[in-house]
Formats: structure tokens, C-alpha cells, sequence
């Protein structure tokens, strides 16, 4: 068992920053290839899916691939005073996004208008984390963004994309951390034994 959950977050991200940006590169184009595997043979049609951000695993390939395939593809749009993530559609990231909440790559609020779409309506959210472990458990950046919105939809499919050393035996995980459905990585697919898909 981990003893400290934030020493361990902050030891992998340090990791996690270490890597090249041809590991980076090679790493996210295997999970990338393993996460659209998924897409297909489980026929999602309304993703929500992170916008990559310094060395988390790449998604914009993946982003672009699905529009072009004509899925429903949604990123999130941070509400820093409401403690919430609104579901954004988009269909061009080089024109829709700009920098937003630290710094990273958000939805134009412009949009919000016309593309805000209902956390009842995805089929799959894809998403980031610091740490997570062999049950599915993960450790987000602290913010509780992700937990908050995943507790609203639990029937909704979830899977986080993490490079392998971000994956440890167990977490100590409290009651708002939300278990995952599949946790890809550039080695393995971990499947949640409480959440089989």
C-alpha cells in the first residue's frame, strides 16, 4: 500500500515528465491504437475526451480520427467557480480550441451555446489521472473535476489512458474517487473487476 496519496501523485508525475518526446509520442500512439480497438467493438458514437496537456497521453490524433469518422466528439470545458466540467462538442480542434484553464487546450466559449451537450447523453468518457492501480482505482490532479462529474453518470462507460508507469498495485482510495472501467496503458488493459464492461 502507498502511504501518502499526494507524495505518490506527485513522484509519478514527476516520472511521467521525464519522458521524451518520442517516448511520449511512441507510448500515446499504441494506447491510441488500443483506445479506437475500443471505440469500434464497443460502437460508441458520443465520446467525451480529454484534450492532452504537457506529458499526459496524446489525444488530439484521436480526436481528429473520430470526427473524421463522424462520431460526437466532446472535450471539456473547465468551470473553475462551479467546480465543474462542461461537455463541449467540437468538430475542428485547430479552430475550436484555445488556451483556457491552466493553460490547457479548451472549447471556445463561443461555442457553448450551440454544442453544450448532457453527461446523459455519452457513451464513453475518456479520460486523464496522476496514479492509478490495479482495480481501477484512480488519483486525478486534485481538483475533483472528474470525480464529481462521473458520479452523476455512473452508467456511463469510463476509460483512462495512462502511460504503464503511472499503474501501481493499490491506491488508498477515498469514497469521491471513482473507479474506471479500463485503464490502457502502452502495455496492458486493465479491466475493474467491480466494473466489467
Amino acid at each position: 500500500m502507498m502511504s501518502n496519496g499526494e507524495d505518490i501523485r506527485s513522484q509519478t508525475l514527476q516520472n511521467r515528465d521525464l519522458l521524451s518526446p518520442s517516448q511520449l509520442q511512441q507510448k500515446s500512439e499504441i494506447i491510441s491504437q488500443r483506445l479506437h480497438q475500443e471505440i469500434i467493438s464497443q460502437n460508441f458514437s458520443t465520446i467525451f475526451i480529454y484534450v492532452n496537456f504537457r506529458s499526459e497521453v496524446i489525444t488530439i490524433p484521436t480526436i481528429d480520427l473520430l470526427i473524421s469518422e463522424g462520431r460526437q466528439v466532446c472535450v471539456p470545458l473547465t468551470r473553475v467557480t462551479e467546480k465543474r466540467l462542461d461537455i463541449i462538442e467540437i468538430r475542428d480542434h485547430q479552430s475550436e480550441l484555445q488556451p483556457g484553464y491552466c493553460n490547457i487546450p479548451e472549447p471556445l466559449e463561443s461555442l457553448v451555446a450551440e454544442r453544450l451537450i448532457n453527461p446523459e447523453s455519452l457513451d464513453l468518457i475518456v479520460l486523464p489521472g496522476s496514479v492509478f492501480d490495479q482495480r481501477g482505482g484512480r488519483y486525478g490532479y486534485g481538483g475533483g473535476y472528474y470525480d464529481r462529474l462521473l458520479s452523476t453518470i455512473p452508467q456511463t462507460t469510463r476509460i483512462a489512458l495512462a502511460f504503464d508507469l503511472q499503474i501501481v498495485p493499490e491506491l488508498k482510495l477515498k469514497t469521491h474517487d471513482e473507479i474506471m472501467d479500463l485503464i490502457i496503458t502502452e502495455k496492458s488493459t486493465i479491466e475493474a473487476p467491480g466494473r466489467a464492461l
